[in-house]
């Protein structure tokens, strides 16, 4: 067949795009910027395709790992194996036509069209009638606009006009870097982690703080901290994970506070260090998994005189959400298997079978000041280790930076 359409992949890019007014430019870049990384193991390139999408041509025998590779980047609505043509009729037919030898035989079908660039072509509906009635000619189907076998979409853009009859839905969300910059504390267990995930989605790019109590436990829970960091940075393609020993301050707790406030306490501990740490980094916010009320320390009560320690936003994206929701979560985004691996938490070291459920601010403080807080702090941050992450591990020279 004699034509000059060319084999691609269209990649939708997040919806909200066109909610961001004069932003929207620095959140193509990102997006367009992460596809890049994304991509970068492949030796491929992205090129723009305006409004919101972009193009990549790839080789037949890696289109497929291509795609799902798309599919999994966070800012992505869909990827679409497509037939790209020029702004002419005769070309449109031929595109439509390598799309139905793809497709095979079909016993109904719909055409949807959307012209962006106006200044190409027939109007929609036009299009729509025309290209209904040549393909209801060349296979003897019937259209049928409610509950079609098959559906052929054609999307014409200033870049060219793309066919398509297949759509392989990604994650959506918003392209991770546009958002800002936040520190998640990563406890291991299986909600802090689709926390973290859940701010990508938001388009953040997350640090990680795990609090350890090793040498009193072993180093599993680092392994498994790791392990999810690892994981989650298929999202956003460059992690930090902090490792910092809570072990020393655990034993001043012990000795000096009553069993009841020590969980409140220790997490206390935890925001004023992780604090630091996102200064040091530019970041703007923490991140929790806690759930409301889930267990005694996550009351209001509780949450309000942990987050007095903070002095910065604290962000918890699982509040509203029961322990089921969370779990299927974690199971989609692949972070459950590793979250159930036994280990030897921080938090549930020196922890008695009841704590209290309502903090009072001035008893704390006054259990506070017989601990020497700022030079505990202090040791604990000068012991952090550091740990990178990145992903894809094999990245070519040339290739762009994750943010």
């Amino acid at each position: 067949m004699d034509t000059k359409a060319e084999r691609v992949l269209l990649v939708a890019l997040f919806h909200e795009l066109v909610l961001k007014g004069n932003n929207r430019p620095f959140f193509y870049r990102v997006a367009l910027r992460n596809l890049q990384v994304a991509l970068s193991d492949f030796g491929v390139r992205v090129r723009r395709v305006p409004p919101q999408f972009a193009e990549v041509r790839t080789p037949p025998e890696l289109e497929q790992a291509v795609r799902e590779r798309l599919c999994s980047v966070i800012g992505v609505e869909y990827v679409a194996p497509a037939w790209r043509t020029r702004h002419t009729w005769e070309e449109v037919l031929q595109g439509v036509q390598r799309v139905l030898t793809e497709v095979g035989s079909f016993a109904s079908f719909a055409v949807r069209c959307r012209r962006t660039d106006k200044r190409f072509l027939f109007p929609a509906p036009e299009m729509e009638s025309r290209l209904g009635a040549a393909i209801a000619e060349w296979t003897g189907a019937r259209v049928n606009l409610t509950q079609p076998e098959r559906t052929i979409w054609v999307r014409v853009l200033s870049e060219g006009v793309y066919i398509f009859a297949e759509r392989f839905e990604g994650i959506g969300g918003l392209p991770v870097g546009g958002s800002g910059r936040v520190v998640a504390l990563l406890s291991g267990g299986i909600d802090s982690p689709v926390a973290a995930w859940r701010m990508m989605l938001r388009g953040c790019q997350v640090e990680f703080v795990h609090f350890h109590s090793f040498p009193l436990v072993s180093r599993r829970s680092q392994e498994k901290a790791r392990q999810l960091v690892q994981h989650l940075t298929r999202y956003q393609y460059r992690s930090r994970l902090f490792l910092v020993p809570l072990a020393e301050i655990q034993q001043h707790v012990l000795v000096l506070a009553p069993p009841e406030f020590r969980v409140v306490l220790y997490r206390r501990f935890m925001y004023r260090i992780a604090k630091r740490i996102a200064r040091q980094l530019r970041a703007h916010a923490l991140v929790t998994g806690e759930s409301l009320a889930q267990v005694s320390s996550q009351t209001l009560p509780n949450l309000a005189v942990i987050d007095a320690a903070a002095e910065m936003p604290v962000l918890r994206p699982l509040i509203g959400m029961s322990k089921h929701e969370i779990v299927e979560l974690a199971r989609r985004i692949g972070t459950y298997e590793i979250s159930i691996q036994p280990d030897e938490d921080c938090c549930s070291l020196f922890v008695p079978r009841h704590s209290a459920t309502r903090s009072d601010p001035e008893q704390i403080a006054a259990l506070e000041a017989r601990l020497p807080v700022e030079e505990l702090v202090q040791r604990a941050l000068q012991e952090q280790e550091c740990v990178h992450e990145r992903f894809p591990l094999r990245v070519p020279p040339g290739a762009p930076e994750p943010a």
